[in-house]
């Protein structure tokens, strides 16, 4: 019931709509993306229809005329599924699904059957299907021709039973509950783990899907992250996280999350909550941008309103434009290096400045940073092992049976460690 695969969707039409003609270049890169949303499926892009209308039509959100043309399209073509670039309502898809003689998809959907191909852990199989179940439930309606009421059991006396449809939902419900269950035990399981992470700085990688971030985690880490790297949107969906030594004094943990993209479906912020929350508490994020693509700006524009929906816009950040060895006129390079005179302009791949990356955040890492100094005795052995456990310490002074520290330690965490050495 809930376990769709795109193997019997060979070949497809997109269809793209915008309100007005000076739009249509817009139009136009959307679906550009969303033809190779539809290759990651495996689905084979025959044909596009685009029509501009001031009005969504709550029927068919395109024109009836122009959803007949759909109808004569997919005879004459054979395809077996249409692709709209924008969230059509349960009501929409049933009429159209109707009328045209193949399935219906809108984004949303295309993106939750992405990620459930591409889901591999436990945990990012569960983010999924919870996420794929909620964007299905309202939709349910037309999945189902067997709409019978069902006889009532023992001790039921007259009356109707319920209809095939209400037991899918109810049976979709619960087994929604006992996902969200799943994910809760994992989100505290990942608080846990966070929480044992506390005096460590954390740096997370973000930015657009296929921008590069799994080839520079590998790079960083000296290619010790293993990382799946694909010329493919959402090739990885699961959160690593690394431990990488910037210099000999500069330990940092870095963690890869999953590529955003433009109308991104809420169903998967919500259920990648426990995944994403490594960006929300990290200390500093690199965005990570392919300069070498047509639109890297209107993909920057769609990073900040992602990290602006999940509140992380606040957290210090780096840009870092990459693929530049890609990019064929120098004079875009030039316009970067104008427009964004704070970014770093790398290539992940050929290890082309990594190096400016690395210094830059050592640079901010020390910016947060700052010297404390304590007078203990001696005979509080386990206070000074947790200090040189939780802080980096600088300088120690023995005099008769009180002991003198310096130490470094993150800005925030000062109180809490004078507080668990001083009791202040």
């Amino acid at each position: 019931m809930i376990n769709e695969t795109p193997n019997n969707l060979d070949q497809g039409i997109l269809v793209g709509v915008t309100k007005n003609a000076s739009d249509t270049w817009h139009m136009n890169e959307y679906l550009e993306e969303l033809n190779l949303l539809a290759t990651t499926a495996g689905i084979d892009v025959v044909d596009v229809l685009t029509q501009h209308r001031e009005n969504i039509d709550p029927a068919y959100f395109i024109g009836e005329g122009k959803a007949q043309t759909l109808a004569h399209m997919v005879d004459e073509q054979e395809v077996n599924v249409v692709i709209f670039d924008d969230d059509l309502s349960p009501a929409q898809v049933r009429n159209l699904e109707n009328l045209v003689d193949a399935r219906v998809m809108d984004r949303s959907g295309l993106i939750l059957l992405i990620f459930q191909l591409h889901a591999r852990t436990k945990e990012a199989k569960t983010q999924v299907e919870l996420a794929r179940l909620e964007y299905l439930l309202p939709r349910l309606t037309r999945r189902w021709t067997h709409l019978e009421r069902q006889v009532g059991g023992i001790g039921v006396r007259g009356g109707m039973g319920e209809t095939q449809i209400e037991i899918d939902r109810r049976l979709i419900r619960n087994r929604i509950a006992k996902l969200k269950g799943e994910l809760k035990k994992v989100e505290q399981q990942r608080s846990v783990r966070r929480e044992g992470r506390h005096n460590e700085y954390r740096v997370a990688l973000v930015g657009y899907t296929n921008a590069g971030k799994s080839t520079l985690m590998n790079h960083l880490c000296k290619d010790n992250a293993d990382l799946l790297v694909q010329d493919q949107l959402f090739a990885t969906l699961d959160t690593t996280i690394r431990s990488v030594e910037l210099t000999d004094s500069h330990r940092i943990l870095l963690s890869d999350t999953v590529g955003f993209i433009r109308k991104l479906p809420h169903q998967l912020v919500a259920s990648f909550r426990s995944t994403l929350a490594e960006v929300q508490e990290a200390d500093l994020l690199i965005k990570v941008v392919d300069v070498n693509h047509p639109q890297y700006e209107e993909h920057l524009r769609t990073v900040n309103e992602v990290l602006q929906d999940m509140n992380c816009l606040e957290i210090p950040a780096v840009t870092v434009f990459n693929k530049i060895d890609a990019v064929p006129d120098t004079n875009l390079l030039a316009k970067v290096r104008r427009e964004h005179p704070d970014a770093i302009l790398i290539s992940a791949e050929r290890d082309i400045r990594l190096d400016e990356v690395n210094s830059r955040i050592v640079d901010i890492k020390e910016q947060d940073y700052v010297d404390d100094e304590v007078t203990l005795s001696v005979k509080f052995g386990d206070k000074i092992a947790a200090l040189h456990q939780q802080t980096e310490v600088l300088e120690k002074t023995f005099v008769d049976t009180m002991v003198h520290i310096r130490y470094k330690a993150h800005k925030n965490d000062i109180p809490r460690i004078r507080g668990m050495i001083l009791g202040e």
